[in-house]
């Protein structure tokens, strides 16, 4: 198995420029689960190496026995032998191919496994750059790409590699001439392939980036938001152009990458064409002045056979390698982003009892790119250099068991990313944000999960049943739990009226739901939750009046004795506050109650004219 390693180590050895040091040791490590089952595969392909050369040589025997006149039962038995060694080799083959499906599958899903669960782990952040094309395109294009290393290349080159020392020794001991005379030819074989590797791999690179920029292109423009955003203000026209020049490009690529694999897979075809035809020439003249015997003739050419076939795939493994290897370093390219929100290892339990909420000197900043994302991932030549900039500037306040806090500001104050640091969705720079007095990075993410509930503006749900959308959160909620949930977010009614009841599929992000229908159910998600910790970020904004109005009245029962966070755009949300935080420019500029506030004639005084004093008009 080391052995074989090492003449892909070799063939790997000069990579095409830009690709990152270390792919090949980490390629060897990542295969360690398998390679138990690379050296029985590699066992077996080396005896299918052995049998395909005795072939020739039994063969030579025959036409020796025929011309010389020998007996009938050694013909016989020759034929046998060579029938028997073709049956076992064929069975040969199939056992090769189970287990290299077996090797192939594992490694995919692996590799699937160990990208999809590191991209889990990511920051919000990583996936508002990140275009989600490009990732589909690393687990499933690149994924593959890689497994052939494994299934193909590797065991084509040892097979190959054995088939040709085998062959060159054989074909030594029946005649040096006519050996030496085919190997003249060799360097023709070796030169072209240094430098096809690199071309068919820098043009494998490019394919890979267009074809994820067109799963890019087609993710987003098939969505449903997207879909609708194309009809009211896109340009078909345009939107057609973009993606055939892009498809145009990796057909350009396709066309010339086969072309320069047939160009050099047919140049190498005939020469190994002429060499034959020297060996039957010289073979000929040594068999016709009885310096060679006529079946050693015909051995030596089907000999020749197993030299040049497996040097013409040999010769164009580099290319094999060199395109797996790009699909490896993509691959690894994604592993190797790190986390910035990481558990510790040793994580503390919330304690026991109603849970406060506290930011204590909050500083934060969002990321830039480079700590985020990757170029290749976002389509950009060079990462977006912004980001950095101090947002939340000392922020503290306090939110005893059972108390609601009001958040208020103008929009881009900083409200939501207040909200967003509570369940850790970011890491603050510096201060510390707190539940029950203890540092939500010294919480797992469990904890945090079980803690911790959000409803959004925009609430997101999957392309599966509203049951399973409402067991996402508690998948061993009861039946009962289920339909408390729906009664109390007031979308009972609603449920009992859809055909398949529970089980109705609500389509991509829930949109064959109405946008109050939809954030209901959201609701209801929370509610069965039963989080301590509730933080609702204008939960209610899509709402119309009659739904908000039995939204409200669910949401004031699911907040009971619960401490909630609520970025408030309604007057009856603030007034219902034990204390409203106003929030301008990553500060909080004020805080109170409603009355108190408002008689200080203040930033909320202002906000109330501007946004809150019609609605009371319209409460009358």
């Amino acid at each position: 198995m080391d052995n074989a390693w090492m003449l892909m180590h070799g063939a790997m050895r000069d990579a095409p420029k830009g690709l990152r040091k270390g792919t090949v040791r980490r390629v060897y490590e990542f295969a360690g689960p398998h390679r138990g089952k690379l050296a029985v595969f590699l066992l077996l392909t080396m005896i299918s190496a052995v049998l395909a050369v005795s072939a020739p040589l039994l063969a030579g025997q025959v036409v020796n026995a025929i011309v010389g006149g020998g007996a009938v039962s050694t013909v016989v038995w020759l034929a046998v032998v060579i029938a028997g060694l073709a049956v076992l080799d064929a069975g040969l083959g199939l056992v090769e191919r189970w287990q290299s499906s077996r090797i192939g599958e594992g490694l995919i899903y692996d590799l699937r496994r160990a990208v999809f669960g590191h991209v889990q782990r990511m920051p919000v952040a990583f996936f508002t750059r990140t275009r989600t094309g490009a990732l589909v395109s690393r687990l499933n294009n690149d994924v593959i790409g890689a497994q052939r290393a494994f299934t193909s290349t590797l065991a084509g080159m040892v097979t190959n590699v054995i088939q040709l020392v085998l062959s060159v020794g054989v074909m030594l001991t029946l005649s040096w001439q006519v050996t030496v005379l085919a190997l003249v030819l060799l360097p023709i074989f070796v030169l072209p392939a240094r430098r096809m590797g690199r071309r068919m791999a820098d043009l494998q690179r490019e394919s890979a980036g267009l074809n994820a920029s067109m799963t890019t292109q087609m993710t987003e423009r098939f969505s449903a938001p997207g879909a609708t955003l194309v009809k009211l203000f896109g340009h078909p026209r345009a939107e057609l152009a973009e993606f055939a020049g892009r498809a145009a490009r990796v057909r350009d690529i396709g066309i010339r990458s086969a072309m320069l694999t047939r160009w050099f897979m047919t140049s190498l075809s005939l020469v190994s064409a002429l060499a034959q035809a020297l060996v039957y020439g010289l073979g000929g003249y040594l068999a016709i002045t009885g310096a060679l015997a006529p079946g050693t003739v015909v051995a030596l050419a089907l000999l020749l056979t197993r030299l040049y076939t497996p040097l013409t795939a040999l010769a164009n493994v580099r290319v094999d390698i060199m395109t797996a290897l790009v699909s490896f370093e993509r691959v690894f390219e994604v592993l190797d982003l790190p986390p910035m929100i990481t558990e510790r290892k040793n994580p503390v339990a919330v304690p026991a009892g109603g849970v406060s909420v506290e930011f204590d000197d909050v500083r934060f900043a969002y990321p830039p790119a480079e700590k985020v994302s990757l170029a290749s991932l976002e389509d950009v030549a060079v990462l977006d250099k912004r980001g950095g900039d101090e947002v939340l500037h000392g922020v503290s306040f306090r939110a005893a068991p059972g108390e609601m806090v009001a958040l208020v500001g103008s929009s881009g104050a900083g409200k939501s990313t207040m909200a967003s640091l509570v369940p850790r969705l970011y890491d603050v720079d510096g201060g510390a944000v707190r539940l029950s007095d203890v540092d939500v990075r010294d919480l797992s993410f469990d904890a945090l999960r079980d803690t911790v509930g959000v409803v959004t503006q925009d609430g997101h749900l999957f392309h599966d049943s509203i049951r399973a959308n409402l067991l996402y959160p508690r998948p061993s909620a009861t039946e009962e739990e289920l339909w408390e949930a729906v009664t109390r977010a007031r979308l009972a009614d609603l449920v009992h009226s859809l055909p398949d009841g529970l089980d109705t599929v609500v389509g991509e992000r829930g949109y064959r739901l109405s946008g109050g229908e939809r954030q209901r159910l959201t609701i209801a998600r929370l509610l069965l939750a039963q989080p301590q910790v509730v933080i609702l970020d204008e939960a209610t904004a899509h709402l119309d009046s009659e739904s908000e109005v039995a939204v409200q009245e669910a949401l004031a029962d699911a907040l009971t004795d619960r401490t909630a966070i609520v970025i408030a755009h309604r007057l009856s949300t603030i007034r219902a506050a034990n204390q409203i935080l106003v929030v301008e420019a990553g500060k909080i500029v004020e805080r109170g109650t409603h009355d108190t506030l408002l008689a200080a004639g203040g930033r909320y005084a202002d906000l109330y004219r501007t946004q809150f004093a019609n609605q009371s008009t319209a409460a009358a």
